[in-house]
């Protein structure tokens, strides 16, 4: 009761202004790229774009109260157009938005039996290679809009990258996309130039939107016929969801709610299917803008990416549309290449690299690119993990700390296997505030089977080292001994 009284009445950290403008600036950015992105998804999914448009604003304004992850945005998504388009393109928009508020419930369902705690069982070379082919699609989704345009759009393009790239040097206080944005849409109108605009991909909505039930019959028959695309829809955007969790959880040294994340999708979804959107999950480009490029950590970013989003459209909505695709094309490929991890494909790498990780990495790239879908390629990536490791015993890890009489030091002995599925959880099992400045890691009764493990004993020394205590690890087998002093310090 203490604590959720202290909760009730403490300052949250967006009222503070340096963090507030942080986070305001950065809505602003990920909405203004929102746009043309759900009326692409819009138009793959075979519906209005106003359907995609009001998709994003419900679910980036529903997920930032509900959600499970700080600063991730959720909004209409490639994937789940995929999936629901053969059913818009056969039945119609009812039916679509019917799917969608039957997806969140399976997603409820789903993340109430906890689906969330499946996401310890997916290696950290799934992980790479879900990153690394994250970033190839966001760069192949921009190609065609850099193909057969006007001569002008391409040192528009260059300069916004040069832009981008330089004024950060000068200052960080504007998000530099930001800046990218406004400056080439003002040289674009006050010179003239012809380009293509976010204008040229679809008429934004003018309203905001209502709420409504689908007119569907009732009946088994739909209810059958919804069921399938429901259960793919639930399984696709839970599973980007999680995996974009994950990977803000890495790159911001935080933990997130997964739990709470894959029930909240599915609230985000059921009412965003009755305010006629198309339905979404978290959204993985947008993601990386709003949080490696702007900078933004609290819920307050992903709320003004929505509200933003409509405000736009439908107050700002003839200067939006003028907004040249140059500039928002290069926004995202810069963020793509932010996202790749090219450590990942250095040859020093590599050859350290046990050669089945080096394959599941490859495979879940490949499977993804090909079929367009991360979902798909996470689960073959997964599957592939698995079967390569299927011979190795995995236990979960026992962690058992002693501290000296005289308080000098504190002995962890670590007990188990340590591979992906055990050693995604060691990282929390060590009290780096409280521990005295010499922690001693006994691995004596343990072993270390991949480099996840080692990725997690190097993330443990260094929560350890940047509070000014060291770290001694013991015990190490021969194996383990030759796994940890060929891969610790590359990760």
């Amino acid at each position: 009761m203490s604590s959720l009284v202290t909760q009730l009445f403490t300052r949250p950290s967006w009222l503070s202004p340096k963090v507030a403008r942080t986070e305001i600036l950065a809505g602003l950015v990920v909405a203004l790229a929102l746009i043309p992105e759900a009326i692409s998804f819009s138009i793959i999914a075979g519906v209005d774009p106003s359907v995609g448009l009001f998709a994003s604003f419900t679910m980036a304004v529903v997920i930032s109260v509900v959600g499970g992850r700080s600063a991730m945005i959720s909004a209409a998504t490639g994937a789940i157009a995929l999936v629901v388009a053969p059913l818009a393109r056969e039945h119609g928009l009812s039916y679509l938005i019917a799917t969608v508020i039957l997806g969140g419930l399976f997603q409820i369902v789903l993340g109430s039996l906890g689906v969330a705690r499946l996401m310890r069982f997916v290696p950290r070379s799934v992980m790479v290679g879900f990153v690394n082919a994250l970033a190839i699609l966001i760069f192949l989704a921009q190609v065609p809009e850099l193909i057969d345009v006007p001569w002008p759009v391409y040192p528009l393009f260059a300069g916004g990258l040069v832009l981008m790239v330089l004024f950060p040097k000068l200052t960080r206080v504007v998000p530099a996309p930001l800046v990218s944005i406004v400056a080439l849409t003002v040289l674009t109108i006050a010179a003239g130039i012809a380009v293509p605009t976010v204008g040229d991909k679809g008429a934004l909505p003018s309203s905001l939107p209502s709420p409504g039930v689908p007119e569907v019959p009732f009946t088994l028959g739909t209810l059958a016929l919804l069921a399938p695309y429901a259960l793919a829809f639930a399984l696709v955007g839970l599973m980007e969801s999680l995996m974009t969790a994950k990977l803000v959880d890495d790159i911001t040294d935080t933990r997130s709610n997964k739990t709470r994340e894959a029930i909240g999708q599915g609230v985000a979804n059921i009412v965003t299917g009755f305010f006629g959107g198309m339905g979404g999950c978290a959204m993985i480009g947008q993601t990386m803008i709003n949080v490696k490029t702007a900078g933004a950590r609290t819920r307050l970013s992903t709320f003004l990416a929505g509200t933003f989003l409509m405000i736009l459209c439908i107050v700002f909505g003839p200067l939006v549309s003028q907004i040249p695709m140059a500039a928002l094309v290069a926004v995202m490929v810069l963020v793509a290449f932010g996202t790749f991890d090219w450590h990942s494909v250095t040859p020093a790498t590599l050859k350290r690299m046990p050669w089945g990780e080096i394959i599941v990495m490859v495979v879940t790239v490949a499977v993804v690119v090909a079929t367009g879908n991360l979902a798909i390629g996470v689960v073959v990536g997964s599957i592939t993990a698995m079967v390569i490791f299927a011979r190795r015993v995995a236990h979960l890890v026992d962690v058992t700390a002693v501290v000296d009489p005289d308080g000098t030091q504190v002995v962890y002995a670590v007990t188990g296997e340590l591979f992906f599925a055990s050693s995604n959880d060691l990282v929390y099992q060590f009290d780096y505030a409280n521990d005295p400045e010499k922690v001693v890691i006994d691995l004596t009764d343990a072993h270390i089977w991949d480099a996840s493990t080692v990725a997690a004993l190097d993330a443990i020394t260094t929560k350890y080292e940047s509070r000014g205590k060291t770290v001694e690890i013991v015990g190490l087998n021969k194996h383990s001994a030759r796994m940890h002093a060929k891969l610790t310090g590359g990760h």
